[in-house]
């Protein structure tokens, strides 16, 4: 039999109905172990008394005919007879049906609060699964990150030790090369000069030999060594050591007249710059410098007693983190940037990321002006670059150079400083090609504009 739409249409209506009554009075549970009441009840009995007050009044309906009317008319004549009576009794029955209302409406808001309620609880239940399983990689990478810092230590201290033999055995074929120039400077000058070219090209040749021979090697053991134990969490965490860091830097950098004076070939650079950050200000060298050439410089270092010498010499200088504070500035919001001796003390993971922020917060024609040990002298690996336990990794001036320019920097400009000869007399007994392109410069500065 077909069914009639009719009845199919009505159908539709009623449950139409009956969800927008379930919408507006929720029922069943708000979550786990909470049932909401059951607020039908009090609903039907609210609806029948307020059918019984709108009926109050109002006189059957009889027949029509003579009876009818007379009976009609003596019902209204007793009804109005009686209003003065019985009229304290139906505005307090309105008033019950009202206040049914009004808690009918109490208890619904109550159940719409406590499903919500329910709603929210299952939504973060499921978000704090989310949260276990980040913190489940979380964990995971912070022990491989232990394992791998492990190993590049390993490595570094390999190949330190690997270069330091190199530069003695430099040191020993120069030698030998210096004895045969002395025996040679009776003989030919031009056959002398050949035969000293070729042996430099032959030592030179044997330096890049071992050293890709060492990294090969330290490749496969590293690929086939167990693990050793993990090192201490403040290693992984690469604490700095707790040491006197004034005294440190007095010892091992120089005085602070020693350093402005290093320093002052900067200037120059941000002249006419407003607002220049100085990144790792230490105990404030280049801020003084700025003051005195009527630079707007300001700075920031992690550590709290050389923000407060730089306080005490009334410089403007904070303790903050340079990730955190550079990405809390506007960007273009700079006027030059100054950073020495910083970046070889970062992960060199994040170091990208650090000019990355860097250059995005100069405003254009800004200056960058970044000053680090350099790599390319072997000087600085055999001793003066791990003096400091905090030196993580050594920039080379060309790797550098590519980052800022892919930052947007131009106007690129190296300049190496610190001749190694001054500190390691040594070295003059070296050929002066062969000196400049091993033992050249222990530091270099790389100066660039933002495009």
């Amino acid at each position: 039999m077909a069914a009639d739409p009719h009845t199919e249409e009505l159908a539709a209506i009623i449950q139409e109905i009956r969800e927008r009554v379930r919408s507006r009075y929720p029922q069943g549970t708000a979550g786990p172990g909470v049932v909401l009441p059951d607020l039908m009840p009090i609903l039907h009995a609210r609806d029948a008394a307020e059918g019984k007050v709108a009926s109050i009044g109002s006189v059957n309906p009889r027949p029509p005919g003579l009876l009818n009317s007379i009976v009609q008319s003596v019902k209204k004549a007793t009804a109005r007879a009686l209003d003065w009576h019985v009229r304290e009794q139906v505005e307090y029955n309105r008033a019950m049906v009202n206040a049914l209302n009004a808690i009918l409406e109490a208890l619904n808001e109550n159940n719409r609060a406590l499903s919500a309620l329910g709603a929210r609880i299952a939504s973060l239940e499921a978000r704090s699964e989310e949260y276990q399983e980040l913190r489940d990689i979380r964990a995971r990478w912070s022990e491989w990150h232990v394992e791998w810092e492990r190993k590049l230590a390993d490595v570094e201290s390999r190949f330190l030790r690997t270069v330091a033999e190199l530069s003695a055995a430099v040191q020993v074929r120069a030698a030998q090369v210096e004895t045969a120039a002395r025996d040679a400077a009776k003989t030919q000058h031009a056959e002398f000069m050949r035969a000293l070219w070729d042996n430099i090209k032959q030592v030179r040749a044997e330096l890049e030999r071992t050293i890709h021979t060492e990294l090969r090697l330290i490749r496969r053991r590293a690929a086939i060594e167990p693990p050793s134990p993990a090192p201490p969490a403040v290693e992984a965490r690469g604490a700095a050591p707790e040491i006197d860091w004034l005294h440190f830097a007095e010892r091992f950098r120089g005085t602070e007249e020693y350093v402005k004076e290093k320093q002052r070939i900067y200037l120059p650079y941000f002249a006419g710059c407003g607002d220049v950050l100085d990144i790792g200000c230490g105990r404030g060298e280049f801020l003084e410098l700025a003051r005195e050439a009527g630079i707007s410089a300001r700075g920031i270092d992690l550590s709290e007693e050389l923000v407060a010498l730089c306080r005490a010499k009334k410089l403007e200088a904070e303790t903050a983190d340079l990730f955190v504070y550079l990405d809390s500035l506007p960007e273009r919001s700079l006027g030059g940037i100054f950073c020495a001796q910083v970046i070889e003390h970062l992960p060199p993971a994040r170091l990208p990321e650090m000019l990355r922020l860097a250059c995005t917060r100069l405003s254009t024609g800004g200056v960058l002006v970044i000053e680090t040990p350099n790599p390319e002298c072997l000087a600085i690996l055999a001793s003066h670059f791990y003096l400091d336990p905090t030196h993580r990794r050594p920039v080379p001036p060309q790797l550098l150079s590519y980052y800022l320019e892919e930052f947007g920097m131009g106007a690129i400009e190296i300049r190496r400083l610190s001749p190694a000869v001054e500190s390691m007399p040594a070295l003059q007994s070296l050929p002066e090609d062969f000196r400049e392109a091993f033992f050249g410069a222990l530091d270099y500065a790389i100066i660039a504009k933002k495009l």
